[in-house]
């Protein structure tokens, strides 16, 4: 029968008079439109923060990093470069050296840093550093026979270092060697040409030096620590890294973005969908409310049911009369809600109308609002609305007509 929809409808909406069955929808659709406005705001909120995070650590943080498997350093290799450079989606290529060394300033304590020699000219275009110099320039050329050394902000305050200070680095091969040469340990020195400043969220801040001056330092002449790779696009990072994997075969180790910071960003995933399965528990709460109230239509109508199954009306038709009205309350719900999550994203992405209580790298919450995430959120609330018409619907089949019509 093609006026089943025209039937819900009237079950469901009838102006007659308000009822207990429907003051039950009412409260369904109102549950529904909360879960699905609240679920679209929370995971918005989710991933403007991951927006954020992201953002901020791939101002560091390259699209692909390559390292040896299983050792420190390897061989620079030009025609290695070259295979990775052939890339169509591979736009810059920084070789680094890294290590930990024993910072010595005359008249003042030692201090264990990290250290990381770079490319400038490479580097530069790899992470926007030169924005963030607070004291001097970035600079790490040799002057006077002597190679330059930038710091972060932090350290230059901690230990009261001015530019142009003559610093001296010693890193544990040095150390290693003077134990066992019997010989005093070699320090390396370097002069300060600058300071910078970036916001810390994982990790501790790095020394920079000059890439030749670093291999000196760690005793590691034509030999790198790695390679970071700056892609056109950093969603590509997966697919470049299968390429990677197959033209630099077992003997390299190649991580993504994601995987430098794995933790972090799996702990943010986690978060983000246990909120979802948590928010979720409103819209099955009013889902329990549709399956009771349209239980009750089932009761309170059964020999308007005996009726029109006495009319031709299939057991498959009167099913299909209380699966539309499940359909429409999550049509209403949802289409509702979505709008109303949709609108209240949109402000606080626009305004910032909330604020963050505590000291943050923003101000206010941030919002990013996901297609994907919120298709997601319509299709389980109105699949939950649709699964929740299923047994008032079958119960409603069952009902023979004669004994519908003979005791109403």
């Amino acid at each position: 029968m093609k006026n089943s929809g025209f039937i819900a409808k009237r079950y469901l909406f009838s102006r007659k008079h308000i009822s207990l069955i429907s003051t039950l929808t009412f409260i369904s659709i109102t549950g529904i439109t909360i879960g699905t406005a609240l679920l679209i705001v929370v995971l918005s909120v989710f991933n403007g923060f991951f927006d954020v995070i992201k953002s901020f650590l791939l101002s560091y943080d390259p699209d692909l990093r390559i390292e040896a498997s299983g050792a420190q350093t390897f061989a620079q290799n030009e025609e290695i470069m070259s295979q990775i450079r052939s890339l169509p989606e591979v736009q810059i290529i920084s070789p680094y050296v890294e290590g930990k060394a024993l910072l010595a300033i005359e008249g003042s304590q030692n201090e264990v840093v990290d250290v990381k020699g770079v490319e400038r000219d490479s580097f530069f275009q790899l992470v926007d550093i030169e924005e963030s110099v607070t004291t001097g320039v970035f600079d790490l050329s040799v002057r006077n026979r002597t190679p330059g050394i930038i710091v972060h902000e932090d350290l230059k305050n901690r230990l009261r270092l001015n530019v142009e200070d003559d610093l001296a680095l010693l890193s544990a091969a040095g150390m290693k060697n003077a134990l066992t040469q019997i010989t005093v340990p070699q320090s390396f020195r370097f002069d300060l040409r600058g300071a910078y400043y970036l916001q810390q969220i994982t990790g501790s801040p790095k020394v920079f030096v000059d890439i030749e001056a670093a291999k000196r330092l760690f005793r590691v002449r034509g030999e790198i620590t790695g390679m970071d790779i700056k892609l056109s696009n950093n969603e590509q990072a997966e697919e470049v890294k299968e390429k990677l994997s197959v033209i630099l075969g077992t003997d390299f180790k190649i991580s993504t973005w994601y995987d430098l910071q794995k933790p972090l960003y799996d702990v943010m995933y986690l978060e983000k969908w246990g909120s979802f399965l948590v928010l979720i528990l409103i819209v099955i709460v009013a889902v329990l409310n549709i399956i009771g109230s349209l239980t009750m239509i089932v009761i309170q109508k059964q020999r308007d049911i005996g009726i029109l199954m006495s009319m031709g009306y299939s057991r498959k038709g009167i099913k299909s009369i209380f699966r539309k009205q499940g359909l429409y309350i999550g049509l209403i719900g949802c289409g509702i809600g979505g709008t109303l999550g949709l609108a209240l994203s949109w402000a606080q992405m626009k305004f910032g109308f909330v604020k963050l209580s505590s000291a943050f790298i923003i101000d206010a919450y941030p919002v990013l609002i996901s297609p994907l995430d919120v298709s997601i959120i319509l299709v389980a609330s109105l699949g939950l609305c649709i699964l929740a018409s299923w047994y008032p619907a079958h119960r409603a089949g069952q009902v023979q007509p004669a004994d519908a019509v003979r005791y109403e």
